[in-house]
C-alpha cells in the first residue's frame, strides 16, 4: 500500500531552501518512492499534511539512554531492571521530540545492545532505531566506570578483546575514554586516559566490522591521541587546538561538541557539586570558542546532546540547534544539517534526508525551521518513522 503526503513545504535536509506546495510517495517498504511539487500522483491512501512544514527525522550521534539527568552523575549503577526500564522511557522521550535515530555512546550493563535488537525485531515500539555502543572502553579507574563499570581494557591486547566481545554481544559502534572527564570527580581532562596504541586497536577491530569508533576527548593530549589513531568522531573536543582542528578537517573527523549538556549544567550549577559546576564553567568557556573556530575551520559538526548527563534530557535534543545559533554562529541551515551529518558519520545512507530511495522518518511543523531552528523545539510535533505516524 502507497501513501502520498500532499500540500507540504519540505525542507529536504541537503538544500537551504523548502520546496513549496510539494509531496512525496511512500511506498509499502516505508521508502519515499517519489517527490515533487504541484499536482500529486494517485495512490493507495492520502495524507493531506495542510501547509506545514515537513523535514528530516533528527539523528541524535549521542546519548545515554541508561543515566538519569535528575543526578549529578547519572545514576550509572543502579541495578539493571532500573536501567532498563528508564532507558525504554528515555527512548520513547527522545522520539517523541523528533529524533528518529540514536547513536549510543555509553550504556550501563549495555543494555542498549538488546534494546536495539528488540526494536529491530519489531518488539519494542515508539522508539527511535538505535545504534548501540554498550558500555564504553575505559582504562582500570577511568571516566567509563561512570557505566556500571564500563569495559575496562589496559593493553592492546584486552582492547581488541574487548571490542570482539562487544561486537559479538550486538554492538554495532565502539566509544573509548581518551580522556577523564566534568563529571568524575577523580580524575581531569588534561590526564589521557587510554593511550594511542589501546585506541589504534579499537579503530582497528571496528573499522574491520564497517563500524565506526567514538571518542570521549575533552582536553590534551587526550583529544591529539585521540586523532593520532583515526577515530571517526570526537565527542565534545572542549579544548581543540588550532592544530587539531586542522587534523580534523584533512582526515575528515566528526566532532560532537554536545553544546546542551554544558549549558543545561551551567543553568543548574547550584544543584551540582562544586568541584563539578567548576569543571563545567570552564569547559564552556574554552568550548564554545573553540568550537566556532572548528565551524568557522570547515570541521563536521554533528547532532548530539549527551542526554542523560545532568539536567540534560531525552526530549530536549531540538534545542542543540538554537545553542548551535546563538553560540557558535552557525546559520540556521548549517545548524540543521548536523543532523545529516550525524547519518554520514553513523553511514546512515538511507536517513537523514527526504529524497527517494531514503526511509521516510520525518517531522511535520507548523513553522518553517529554516527561518527559525526553534520551529523544531515545537511540542505537538508529528513524528513518522517509515511513513507511520508514532506521535
Amino acid at each position: 500500500m502507497s501513501t502520498v503526503f500532499t500540500n507540504a513545504n519540505i525542507f529536504d535536509g541537503i538544500k537551504d531552501e523548502i520546496a513549496k506546495d510539494a509531496w512525496f510517495l511512500v511506498d509499502d517498504d516505508g521508502k519515499i518512492s517519489e517527490t515533487g511539487t504541484g499536482a500529486a500522483p494517485t495512490a493507495s491512501a492520502t495524507v493531506d499534511l495542510n501547509g506545514q512544514y515537513v523535514m528530516p527525522g533528527l539523528i541524535n550521534a549521542h546519548t545515554h539512554v541508561s543515566l538519569d539527568p535528575n543526578t549529578h552523575d547519572g545514576d550509572g549503577f543502579a541495578d539493571i531492571v532500573t536501567v532498563t526500564v528508564r532507558s525504554v522511557e528515555h527512548l520513547r522521550q527522545l522520539l517523541k521530540s523528533g529524533v528518529t535515530y540514536v547513536r549510543g555512546c555509553g550504556s550501563s550493563y549495555g543494555v542498549d545492545r538488546t534494546l536495539a535488537k528488540l526494536q529491530r525485531e519489531g518488539k519494542l515500539e515508539k522508539v527511535p532505531q538505535i545504534m548501540p555502543s554498550g558500555a564504553p572502553m575505559t582504562m582500570s579507574g577511568g571516566h567509563g566506570i561512570l557505566f556500571h563499570g564500563g569495559n575496562v581494557t589496559d593493553s592492546p591486547d584486552e582492547m581488541r578483546k574487548q571490542v570482539r566481545e562487544n561486537f559479538a554481544d550486538g554492538a554495532q559502534c565502539t566509544k573509548v575514554m581518551a580522556t577523564g572527564g566534568v563529571m568524575s570527580i577523580n580524575d581531569n581532562m588534561v590526564q589521557p586516559q587510554l593511550k594511542i596504541p589501546e585506541i589504534a586497536v579499537a579503530v582497528e577491530e571496528t573499522h574491520s566490522k564497517g563500524s565506526i569508533v567514538a571518542a570521549h576527548a575533552e582536553a590534551n593530549p587526550g583529544i591529539m591521541n585521540a586523532l593520532k589513531a583515526k577515530v571517526d568522531s570526537i565527542e565534545h573536543g572542549d579544548y581543540l587546538t588550532d592544530e587539531e582542528i586542522q587534523m580534523m578537517v584533512d582526515q575528515g573527523t566528526y566532532l560532537t561538541p554536545t553544546l546542551l549538556v554544558v549549558q543545561s549544567m551551567v543553568d543548574h550549577s547550584d544543584e551540582l557539586p562544586d568541584w563539578e559546576a567548576q569543571k563545567n564553567a570552564e569547559v564552556k568557556e574554552a568550548g564554545f570558542r573553540n568550537f566556532r573556530k572548528a565551524y568557522k575551520a570547515g570541521v563536521k559538526l554533528t547532532l548530539g546532546t549527551d542526554a542523560g548527563c545532568p539536567f540534560t534530557n531525552f526530549d530536549e535534543t531540538p534545542k542543540e540547534f538554537e545553542i548551535m545559533v546563538d553560540q557558535l554562529g552557525m546559520t540556521n541551515f548549517d545548524a540543521l544539517s548536523s543532523s545529516h551529518n550525524s547519518a554520514t558519520l553513523m553511514k546512515l545512507g538511507e536517513y537523514g534526508e527526504l529524497a527517494a530511495g531514503k526511509y521516510a522518518d520525518f517531522l511535520v511543523l507548523k513553522d518553517n525551521p529554516l527561518a527559525d531552528v526553534k520551529a523544531v523545539q515545537q511540542e505537538d510535533k508529528q513524528v513518522y518513522q517509515a511513513g507511520q505516524r508514532q506521535f
